[in-house]
């Protein structure tokens, strides 16, 4: 299959997921969705992996910004897009042992729904702690050297997306 269609066919999987990742990511906090227990031993995120996280996590911090007024509501839409950007990448490169897929959509289906439930409305402030919440699991799942250091900033304070 040529890779435009893989891609294609990866974005639309993503994104007929969206719905059900919506609503996993509401019954995450209730305790429907299937939890994956924590490995004795962290697994090692391969590269696409490790590239989608920090991004995620760039912009999830950057929404800090948003949560204390700083930041206009089209930008936090902008950095909830770059957070769904960067969870359609890794759902696409990541290449994983099921074991350790299995926990890594436990994170990125609660993060997926979140942006996207802050996409849909932008006042909803809860949906940037549910991300942050989502993102607050990788490191108890994956051992990913340069993890603990801050989030990169992005800094690209623009008004529009």
């Amino acid at each position: 299959m040529k890779r435009s269609h893989v891609v294609t066919v990866v974005l639309l999987c993503a994104f007929s997921l969206a719905p059900w990742a919506h609503a996993v990511a509401q019954d995450h906090h209730h305790g429907s969705a299937a939890a994956v227990e924590a490995p004795a031993q962290r697994w090692t995120p391969d590269a696409s992996l490790r590239d989608g996280m920090r991004r995620a996590h760039a912009a999830v911090d950057e929404l800090r910004h948003y949560e204390m007024g700083h930041m206009s509501a089209p930008m936090a839409v902008d950095r909830a897009t770059t957070v769904e950007q960067a969870v359609t990448f890794m759902f696409a490169h990541c290449k994983l042992a099921p074991e350790p897929d299995a926990a890594l959509h436990g994170i990125l289906v609660p993060l997926l729904g979140a942006a996207q439930a802050l996409k849909h409305d932008p006042q909803n402030l809860k949906a940037v702690a549910d991300m942050r919440a989502a993102i607050a699991r990788y490191p108890h799942y994956f051992n990913d050297p340069g993890w603990d250091t801050a989030a990169p900033a992005m800094h690209e304070m623009r008004d529009e997306p």
